[in-house]
């Protein structure tokens, strides 16, 4: 499918900031997106030999039109550097998988021979407004039609039944110890990040945490507070380049990765899914991706996932075929995806740990399979065997309605 060589380097990720870390009050001024949006470009274009290196750029985002008043981002570019005036940008949007298609549009780019240097950013900022409105505007990555049907809080909501449904299913105590082990492995992976929101979390027993009994009566019925991804800001940013513009911006072939598969999947946002323990549309475009790389689920080194809540981890498992159906949890609680396991999951932390600046996610997950598979990723860094040298992230929208799977391979 890859009739062009595509590749990703430099990445780089600002703090996800929020609830958790020492920078964040929420009655203090913070940084406004332009600052995200500045730091993250400019952390990428030093690495690449400055703005002169770029054709074109993309800004993933979901809602800072509403979060916080602020549209046509894709003219932000030009404040990032004065090198980027006049030259091609634009904003994309597909709710929290708005960072994967800022990714895909940059590939496409490169793959139609109008880019060999594309800067993809992906940012979010919604500390802005109180967690029951922000709940609100979250809601518009569904349905909003049914935004009076659903629950307060209407993605925890969402995810909640799935969690429900799963537990009818499957049993509701072993499927609550897979998603407790899922909490612990992004903390403690977050611990080992320095940009992660849960960096600093001192937490003794995570298990203990996880299990926390849900309270129907201020949040959801089946999920508690530790099993959802916090309220994040922050943004991402990485080069995709072709294999001209790799030797253009000065980088060797040993410091990037090559995306050697990807495959984007919508869904009818209208319906409800028809079974809510699977993600089919997750499922579609993982296996896609894969087919188009030419490689099995067995050849991939690590995942980055998109956990908004852990029972979507689980269904993450499930959709990728690493587990049966209703073994996903049990597959979690018995190690198989911590960062020593079988298949490391979301090496920095994810959503829950790592934090979920929403339309930023997708390009972090990109930036976090680049520092991976280029051993660039510090105290994080898991063992890559030569056997399997690939990396996947699977950036999800709304409810298993935007899928964008991206498949790596450390470029040779």
């Amino acid at each position: 499918m890859m009739k062009r060589k595509v590749y990703m380097t430099a990445g780089y990720n600002t703090i996800s900031l929020g609830t958790g870390r020492k920078e964040f009050h929420p009655k203090k001024p913070r940084p406004g997106i332009e600052h995200y949006i500045q730091e993250a470009g400019q952390g990428t274009l030093k690495m690449i030999g400055g703005a002169k290196n770029v054709d074109e750029g993309v800004v993933g985002n979901f809602m800072a039109s509403r979060f916080v008043k602020q549209a046509h981002l894709g003219a932000f570019m030009p404040m990032i550097d004065e090198g980027l005036r006049n030259k091609p940008s634009l904003r994309v949007e597909g709710a929290c998988a708005s960072g994967g298609l800022s990714l895909i549009t940059g590939i496409k780019s490169v793959l139609s021979e109008s880019a060999d240097v594309v800067l993809s950013l992906g940012v979010e900022v919604q500390n802005s407004v109180k967690a029951i409105y922000g709940a609100d505007i979250l809601a518009g990555a569904g349905w909003f039609n049914r935004r009076k049907e659903g629950h307060a809080y209407f993605f925890p909501g969402q995810f909640s039944d799935r969690a429900g449904a799963y537990f009818e299913k499957y049993g509701r105590e072993k499927a609550r110890k897979g998603l407790a082990t899922w909490y612990k492995n992004a903390i403690e992976n977050a611990r080992l990040c320095p940009t992660a929101q849960e960096f600093e979390n001192k937490s003794g027993d995570l298990i203990a945490v996880g299990l926390t009994e849900p309270n129907p009566r201020s949040f959801t019925d089946h999920l508690n507070v530790f099993d959802c991804s916090k309220v994040s800001d922050g943004a991402s940013a990485i080069a995709i380049v072709s294999e001209e513009g790799l030797k253009r911006v000065g980088i060797p072939m040993s410091e990037a990765v090559e995306v050697v598969g990807f495959c984007l999947k919508v869904d009818n946002i209208t319906e409800q899914p028809d079974d809510p323990t699977k993600l089919r549309t997750v499922q579609l475009a993982a296996h896609e991706a894969l087919s188009n790389a030419g490689i099995t689920i067995n050849d991939v080194a690590t995942f980055e996932v998109h956990d908004c809540f852990t029972i979507a981890g689980v269904l993450m498992v499930e959709a990728l075929g690493l587990a049966k159906p209703g073994e996903g949890a049990d597959y979690v609680a018995n190690g198989n995806t911590s960062r020593t396991g079988k298949f490391p999951i979301n090496t920095t932390g994810g959503l829950i740990g790592w934090g979920h600046p929403t339309g930023g996610t997708g390009v972090h997950q990109a930036v976090t399979i680049w520092e991976q598979l280029t051993g660039k990723a510090g105290d994080a860094q898991i063992k890559i065997p030569k056997d399997r040298p690939y990396g996947m992230s699977i950036n999800m929208g709304g409810d298993d309605k935007t899928i964008v799977a991206i498949v790596y391979k450390r470029a040779e």
